[in-house]
């Protein structure tokens, strides 16, 4: 523990921000870093807990209070060390994860939990300066090779596992970068993607061969797998929920993901045959209230929108826990992001019935009506009713579908290789097991347990390549998470 009384003394403190006004004509990072300082103080309000549920809160099982010791005593290895034991992309969790583990915080009962994301961010990029971080191939190889489809997150880690105990790792991208949903899918202003290219660097140092442009089942052939001794399908879960109401046809409907990913391209200087999608001078609607609509609303505002407004057919979430979500946890409450800040009117209980056109084909506007929810005992919302006398228009000339992602594409590889599907249309393979119904082809992360976070597709990635690695060696010396659990928890992680 690093002062017993820090939790007492310190108040949970953020970094600070570039002003509004300046991060909008950007699409930079603008988070600030830490004091020497504030960290060491935020570090200090870890209370190092006898039961550290912060562990069981994050989907990696991050030892927390390990490295925010090392983090108060100025022990930057050590800290750095503790927490690539079980993570291996800190940078990237540490700017985009919604933080899990601060609401399975114990200080988070009756006060504010600790800064744990922040200081994740700070122990890797101190690492960087000072160069901890370098490529560590294998000292002996094992000869047996492993594809991996897909460059998201799931696939980096399995990736960054699998090479690390001596197999062959050829990942294969569709796209023309690494990186997956990092590279198009986040916009930069909450992860620049040098920051991707620098990990990816490190990888192939270590060994990883990376194919761009090279989608499984297409412009490759799935028979190419046959030469690789284990399969790893990582491709996330791509196919979006969509909205078929009348006039969807229109010209300024979108999927959230054509803007998002055509924005990410501009600003790498990567090509795109697509019509453009801009929402400059424009009212732009968007449908769905999570973080990809929310991301929506931070790229629309840099594209110079007119009006931006964000709807959910939810109501409004609570801005304190309730009976239905009691610590530790995760908590569906009332959440603002920078994007929000930066300019957005927010409706909550909102039903869309109809997309309007202007006689050319193009949109000008929709039709929606209030909603009415019903709750159970606790409060949660299960069914509602339209509020009779509550329809309205709202003009508007682009709407943006950010309602979620509902399965895996099916067509090409999967259907080539004949693997089974679950009942939600995603790759069936068991938790802690993640073996298909075809031999020697494993899959991690959203493509098999459906839409989820970046720390759980690290998570099911590293999993995995331990049950791969498994496969081919017979044993692994791959800890799991509950493994490294453990450790922490009986104090022999040194």
């Amino acid at each position: 523990m690093g002062k017993p009384t820090g939790f007492k003394e310190y108040d949970r403190k953020l970094p600070g921000k570039d002003a509004v006004a300046d991060r909008k004509k950007t699409y930079n990072e603008f988070v600030h870093a830490y004091s020497d300082n504030e960290l060491n103080k935020q570090a200090a309000r870890c209370m190092n807990c006898g039961i550290p549920f912060c562990h069981s809160g994050c989907p990696l099982g991050n030892v927390i209070p390990e490295f925010n010791d090392a983090v108060y005593d100025g022990r930057w290895e050590d800290a750095y060390r503790i927490l690539t034991s079980t993570n291996n992309f800190p940078e990237f969790t540490g700017r985009i994860c919604p933080a899990p583990c601060e609401s399975a915080c114990v200080l988070g009962i009756n006060r504010p939990p600790v800064t744990i994301e922040e200081i994740e961010k700070h122990i890797i990029e101190i690492a960087f300066k000072r160069d901890f971080v370098k490529p560590r191939p294998a000292h002996l190889k094992t000869g047996r090779r492993v594809a991996i489809v897909g460059s998201g997150p799931a696939g980096l880690a399995a990736a960054a596992q699998l090479i690390k105990v001596g197999h062959d790792v050829t990942v294969y991208e569709r796209d023309d970068k690494p990186g997956g949903l990092l590279r198009y899918g986040i916009p930069d202003f909450k992860l620049e993607k040098w920051v991707i290219d620098r990990r990816i660097k490190v990888l192939q140092a270590e060994g990883v061969l990376f194919r761009c442009n090279a989608e499984v089942g297409k412009n490759v052939p799935v028979t190419e797998l046959e030469a690789y001794d284990a399969v790893v399908l990582a491709g996330g879960s791509t196919i979006p929920r969509d909205l078929n109401i009348p006039g969807r046809e229109l010209n300024g409907v979108h999927f959230a993901m054509e803007l998002l990913k055509q924005q990410n391209k501009r600003v790498g200087s990567s090509p795109f045959t697509e019509r453009d999608i801009i929402a400059s001078k424009k009212n732009v609607l968007v449908i769905g209230g999570g973080d990809t609509g929310s991301d929506c609303v931070g790229t629309s505002n840099r594209q110079g929108a007119k009006s931006v407004t964000q709807f959910e057919l939810m109501p409004q979430p609570p801005k304190e826990r309730t009976a239905a979500m009691p610590w530790p946890t995760y908590p569906m409450l009332l959440k603002t992001t920078t994007s929000h800040e930066e300019g957005c009117d927010r409706e909550w209980g909102i039903g869309t019935k109809a997309f309007i056109g202007d006689g050319q084909g193009n949109l000008k506007g929709v039709s929606i009506v209030d909603l009415e929810w019903e709750r159970d005992p606790l409060g949660r919302p299960v069914k509602f009713k339209e509020i009779a006398g509550s329809e309205r228009e709202l003009p508007c000339e682009l709407v943006l579908l950010a309602m979620g992602f509902l399965y895996p594409q099916h067509d090409g590889l999967l259907y080539q290789l004949g693997v089974k599907l679950d009942g939600r249309g995603n790759v069936e393979a068991l938790e802690g097991d993640y073996q298909t119904s075809v031999s020697r082809v494993f899959v991690a992360g959203d493509m098999r347990r459906g839409q989820s976070l970046v720390v759980w597709a690290i998570s099911e990635g590293r999993e995995c390549a331990r049950k791969v690695d498994e496969y081919l060696m017979g044993y692994s010396e791959l800890e799991s998470k509950d493994e490294m659990v453990d450790l922490a928890d009986h104090k022999v992680f040194y």
